[in-house]
């Protein structure tokens, strides 16, 4: 706040604050922000492929493709999700000024999905191999896209309170 050399008042100082607190609040909302549409549908994507490229790694015989080839699609998915991810990231940067953080969504909300995603995706697989019912997958599925989707509102949420 330009005080134009006079030494500033409580009021100037109060109003600097102000200024201030306002301008973290805005920052916080900005790294918040959802990400952009087509990142979502992306990872929301990823997320719902996982599982059945998972029981296909972990499938006692060749399921539906050889064991090679879901390697393959393994490792392509997660090269295509990494390579969007970062530009994701940058465009964002580049757009807002601000990257992206995690440390400002609720702890409440981030900790159960960084524990029960991986649980839920993984867990399928083994699931699978045990009883050989696709089922598992399917359902893994479903529910990692819908626990993206529903991620994704909470953080369209946490940006509207916050902007």
């Amino acid at each position: 706040m330009e005080t134009n050399g006079l030494p500033l008042t409580p009021e100037g100082a109060r109003a600097a604050l102000a200024d201030t607190e306002h301008i973290r609040t805005s920052a916080t909302a900005l790294s918040a922000t959802p990400w952009p549409t087509w990142f979502f549908v992306t990872l929301t994507l990823y997320i719902a492929a996982l599982p059945i490229v998972y029981g296909g790694i972990t499938a006692d015989s060749d399921w539906l493709l050889p064991r090679p080839a879901w390697m393959v699609v393994m490792l392509t998915i997660t090269a295509v999700y990494g390579a969007l991810f970062a530009v994701a990231a940058k465009a964002w940067r580049d757009k807002t000024g601000v990257a992206l953080r995690w440390d400002v969504l609720p702890k409440r909300a981030t900790l159960p999905l960084a524990v029960g995603l991986p649980i839920l995706l993984v867990g399928a697989a083994f699931a699978f191999r045990a009883t050989g019912q696709p089922v598992w997958l399917i359902a893994a599925s479903l529910a990692g896209a819908t626990a993206s989707t529903g991620f994704h509102l909470a953080f369209v949420r946490l940006h509207r309170k916050t902007a």
